[in-house]
């Protein structure tokens, strides 16, 4: 195993770390409050570390397989997280280092659980880096690696591969390293949009950019202790409905678009599942709340719309608490804890692609049973897609289903309320933000045990890796020659 590349990869990111801090130090000087040593001192020791480590892995060589490949996104994830609650726990904003580490890979892997009660009081600083932690971790700190590594001489397409989210990465360009700068420009490109939108909405600059740098990565931090409820501005709340949907789009389609092929993004069948999903449960969950409710045609529709857009992208962002309205009306938005955005999109869950392939697999099997000689593939965008990856899909689908519902028992354990360990489970797995019970909307995960908290920050980290990820680490045969 090529232990000097993992340290030099590692190294180089833990500096991508320190910079980040620093900007966020800046950002701490503006307002003047207690928060600046922390940041100091954080950087600095991420800035020492990573040196060290870039020291470590000096003339290292430049090929990363497979296996290292897996170690270095999963070590990534945990590194940063590790180094991250600096900040909290310096400045006392967190001063536990349980919560500070939950806080802050609920930051990285964009899942937006949070264990704060009082987000208003916190310092200017601290809230940008909960927002800037999920910006960073929205696109992938792979895919910004894959951007800086070729400058040192490392290629990248095994962490390209680890760390896309979906069954198959999808790549703009020929160059593993230009795909990453592309969707990097598109991704820097929409935040600045929203900021600008959300600013001229009446948003102050400073919650503008912390909410674009969190829809962006659809993970959910708020500068509010009510999330986007505080601002009652329906501009607002849909310019941040539109980038939500943005956001769970497959990043390749909003580079077409861009282009002007917008042709090629309508016959996408993922993006037309998409929609039609989000427009099914918004015009369901519409009628029910207008039915049940003596609200207007309108709010009634922005609150539905809102929030079926929030869990399907696994943003988390609340307009209102769902766990108010009907019960047939929650239930149908924690099935939407299981769909998850577009495959190559900035959103968790199980993704549309994968569920639209288990449909058409379904289907077609039950069509051979009854032509068991005729050959029916399973077709994607009118292609036949390989059983390879139909396997795949399978394999993750039913893995997915059987950590959720082991890990809903195990956490029965913690916290007693069934319905309470179910939706603090699916919320972390599929990296969504809020749940059910003692953790909806309207709650926060501070009750949680330290125990639990961890717990939940694996699944976070399972979720955001797409299972196979990190699981394949525990195998005895990928640490054998």
């Amino acid at each position: 195993m090529n232990l000097k590349i993992i340290l030099k990869v590692l190294g180089l990111l833990l500096l991508v770390e320190g910079t980040a801090m620093l900007i966020t130090l800046i950002v701490a000087l503006v307002h003047a409050e207690n928060d600046v040593p922390a940041f100091l001192i954080s950087s600095g020791i991420n800035l020492g570390v990573g040196g060290v480590f870039v020291a470590l892995g000096h003339n290292a060589k430049r090929k990363i397989g497979k296996r290292e490949g897996f170690i270095i996104v999963t070590l990534v994830w945990v590194v940063f997280s590790l180094f991250g609650c600096f900040p909290y726990m310096l400045s006392n904003a967190i001063p536990s280092f349980t919560d500070a580490f939950f806080e802050t890979m609920s930051g990285f892997s964009t899942t937006g659980s949070s264990v704060l009660n009082h987000i208003e009081a916190l310092p200017h600083g601290i809230l940008f880096w909960r927002s800037i932690t999920q910006w960073l971790g929205g696109m992938g700190i792979i895919v910004l690696s894959l951007a800086i590594l070729p400058v040192f001489g490392i290629g990248g397409m095994q962490l390209f591969a680890a760390e896309v989210p979906g069954p198959v990465p999808d790549k703009v360009s020929p160059r593993i390293a230009q795909t990453a700068k592309t969707l990097w420009a598109i991704y820097l490109l929409f935040t600045f949009v929203e900021t600008m939108l959300l600013w001229l909405g009446g948003m102050s600059f400073f919650d503008a950019i912390c909410h674009s740098f969190t829809t962006m990565a659809t993970g959910g931090f708020s500068t509010k202790q009510a999330s986007i409820a505080h601002w009652s501005s329906p501009f607002i709340q849909y310019v941040i409905t539109f980038f939500m949907f943005l956001a769970g789009t497959n990043f390749t389609l909003s580079y077409l678009a861009i282009k002007g092929k917008f042709s090629a993004v309508f016959k996408d069948e993922e993006f037309r599942f998409y929609v039609l999903i989000i427009v099914a449960f918004t015009a369901i969950i519409s009628v029910g709340l207008y039915l049940s409710s003596s609200a207007g045609g309108e709010l009634v529709f922005r609150e539905a719309l809102f929030q079926v857009v929030s869990i399907v992208t696994t943003t988390g962002y609340a307009t209102s608490d769902y766990l108010t309205w009907a019960p047939v009306l929650t239930m149908f938005i924690f099935a939407l804890f299981f769909f998850g955005g577009s495959a190559g999109s900035t959103g968790g869950g199980i993704k549309i692609m994968r569920i639209v392939i288990l449909a058409k697999n379904g289907y077609y099997e039950l069509k051979r049973l009854i032509h068991p000689r005729a050959v029916i593939p399973v077709k994607f965008n009118k292609k036949s897609v390989d059983t390879k990856v139909i396997t795949n899909v399978l394999a993750f689908f039913m893995l997915y289903l059987v950590i959720f519902f082991l890990s809903s028992i195990v956490f029965t354990l913690i916290e007693p309320d069934m319905e309470s360990s179910m939706g603090a489970v699916a919320t972390s797995l599929g990296n969504i933000g809020p749940g059910l019970g003692s953790v909806g909307p309207a709650e926060t995960f501070a009750h949680i045990s330290p125990p639990g908290k961890w717990f939940l920050s694996f699944l976070m980290l399972l979720g955001r890796l797409e299972l196979f990820t990190v699981l394949v680490l525990f195998a005895p045969s990928f640490w054998k020659e």
